[in-house]
């Protein structure tokens, strides 16, 4: 399939994703910043979150709205306070899209609504992203679906009848290109729950492309995900201000790390490379390290051929050392010296 200016799937590299989220802190001029950090990485996209704390929750000051004492967030007190702090101003979005797009960034969005996605189209974007926990806001499926973009999915807080239950939603409702991502949606993610093996199965089962939502820190896991088939690998992106932390740069990489993280995931793509079987053309300079039929002792013409005086031996200008059963015991058709190449037409046949 193809996003904004990228093929993506078999064949291509992996698309990266930089997840600005909360990162911006409030401060639009910095949020500019991340979209210009995100392109000196060698990102291909720059994604949004678009909410606000009105439209994925309520004001409740009721246990169902308190932060749990053990997120990460517990300082917010409530889900609304939460939201409010971290959601991307719509009136930001078009200012961020039309940076993105300056610098040759493709630009997309997660979501959280229908009013969001209306909002979003208007604004050209080449993707929608479902979020691992809208996967089963079903009328939200619906109307992402409607809009024939691209869609990627991540999981992160679902299982398998969840997936099942959103892959065919968005299938009936006219979604044709699907990507699901493999999450974990813990901040930061350990290594040992990434699960990588279940994001190849889902390719398999849900016939669709695949990708890694990466909340780990550092490179390692997506490293993994692009050895194991990844074709979409996402991470949250922030500038080097840690004067200014923001609700999500405790598990972000800053501008720098982002950067050796995108060139990380590609050297591991040059490792890949294709499936060819020709000697490299670095390797090509040992060829001479390969055997060949060597003549060790002179032989005069007439003389037989024997383990005493031919040898199978480096380097690999002589005849092929699958000949040498078949050339024992033949004559030599004229003299040839110790260290000569034994050829072809040296040997009476």
């Amino acid at each position: 399939m193809r996003i904004g200016s990228q093929v993506v799937g078999d064949g291509a590299t992996a698309y990266i994703i930089a997840e600005m989220s909360g990162n911006h802190g409030g401060d639009l001029n910095r949020a500019l910043k991340i979209v210009e950090a995100a392109k000196a990485s060698g990102a291909n996209a720059i994604k949004l979150q678009t909410y606000t704390a009105d439209t994925i929750t309520f004001n409740g000051s009721s246990r169902d709205f308190l932060i749990p004492d053990e997120s990460p967030w517990v300082d917010h007190v409530n889900l609304w306070e939460l939201y409010n702090k971290a959601h991307t101003p719509w009136e930001w979005h078009e200012e961020i899209f039309h940076k993105a797009k300056k610098l040759g960034l493709d630009y997309f969005s997660s979501p959280f609504d229908e009013s969001a996605v209306d909002f979003l189209m208007d604004l050209g974007v080449s993707a929608m992203k479902i979020a691992s926990p809208e996967i089963t806001h079903i009328p939200l499926l619906e109307k992402v679906a409607r809009t024939r973009l691209p869609i990627i999915v991540s999981t992160g807080l679902a299982e398998q009848p969840d997936i099942d239950l959103a892959i065919s939603t968005l299938r009936e409702a006219g979604a044709s290109d699907l990507i699901l991502l493999q999450c974990t949606s813990a901040y930061p993610a350990p290594l040992s729950e990434c699960k990588l093996r279940t994001m190849i199965d889902m390719g398999k089962r849900y016939k669709t492309l695949i990708g890694f939502s990466d909340h780990t820190l550092g490179s390692v896991a997506a490293m993994t995900a692009v050895a194991s088939g990844a074709h979409v690998i996402e991470k949250h992106i922030d500038v080097d201000d840690s004067d200014t932390p923001t609700v999500d740069s405790f598990f972000s990489a800053n501008a720098n790390e982002f950067r050796q993280y995108v060139e990380s995931i590609r050297n591991v793509e040059a490792c890949l490379g294709t499936i060819d079987y020709r000697i490299s053309e670095s390797s090509a300079v040992g060829l001479n390290g390969r055997r060949s039929l060597y003549v060790v002792k002179d032989i005069e013409p007439g003389e037989e051929l024997t383990a005493n005086n031919i040898r199978c031996i480096r380097p690999t200008y002589g005849l092929h050392p699958k000949h040498y059963a078949e050339v024992l015991g033949k004559k030599a058709l004229h003299k040839l010296s110790a260290g000569a190449r034994l050829k072809t037409d040296s040997i009476k046949w």
